[in-house]
């Protein structure tokens, strides 16, 4: 056999083996996801836990993503940080309150959607709710860092912010006086913000891109081709080297 063919081999082999190993990969991914998926869809249904609940699951390890959680307290609406955002078509922000408990402990609660020009919280009075209150909502976990290189930087210095950071969205004033912030935070179903000039609450998408199965298919398919192709020169080239010899 000539070096060229078994340059040729390999090369179908490896290509092979890399392509059929994405698409196992995909298929892993695929079982996580759905897994995941039903989990949240479980969550979901169950009764609303306590926000210390919350806080002794995720101390203990266990996942709180999208776990239904209520909260009592006064919100902080001079240290509201804005997260930019799109809802309904239309670009704002996502309000993100900290809300003083008894315990001296504060919660960001993600208090729902404002349009642009409601950024200035005095344009909304009638939305900064005052006095105690119970929030319902879902609990979400802090991302451990920036999504990615196409996301901009938070700009702490104008309170608007690109990705949620708890501690540079509650260094807005909040963390000098009140360090003792949970490290998660809390999406505010549409009932608990009702009212005039309040954000928009519910505005939690409980919805899951799940590409997987395609992805695999299509790697597996690639796999298949290239084997295919591959074969197609390794023995068409064979059979005319044998025609040479003759």
């Amino acid at each position: 056999m000539s070096l060229g063919r078994i340059i040729l081999a390999v090369c179908i082999v490896g290509g092979v083996a890399v392509l059929s190993s994405l698409g196992v990969w995909q298929l892993q991914r695929l079982d996580w996801k759905l897994a995941m998926i039903e989990r949240v869809e479980i969550g979901l249904r169950v009764e609303p836990v306590s926000i210390d609940a919350i806080q002794s699951d995720l101390l203990a390890g266990k996942d709180i993503e999208y776990r239904p959680a209520f909260v009592t307290g006064e919100f902080l609406h001079d240290f509201e940080a804005h997260y930019f955002a799109t809802f309904g078509g239309e670009p704002g922000y996502f309000v993100y309150t900290p809300l003083q408990r008894s315990d001296g402990s504060a919660l960001l609660v993600n208090r729902g959607f404002i349009p642009l020009d409601a950024k200035d919280g005095a344009r909304r009075q009638a939305g900064q709710t005052e006095g105690q209150v119970r929030i319902n909502g879902l609990a979400r976990t802090n991302p451990p860092e920036k999504p990615n290189t196409f996301v901009p930087d938070n700009d702490p210095a104008q309170n608007i912010y690109y990705w949620k950071n708890i501690s540079e969205m509650s260094a807005q004033g909040l963390a000098s006086t009140n360090p003792r912030v949970l490290p998660f935070f809390l999406d505010a179903d549409e009932a608990s913000t009702a009212g005039p000039e309040a954000p928009t609450g519910g505005v939690t998408r409980v919805t899951f891109n799940n590409p997987h199965l395609q992805y695999a298919i299509t790697w597996f398919g690639l796999a298949a081709s290239l084997f295919i192709v591959g074969s197609w020169f390794f023995f068409s080239g064979r059979r005319g080297s044998a025609r040479d010899e003759l």
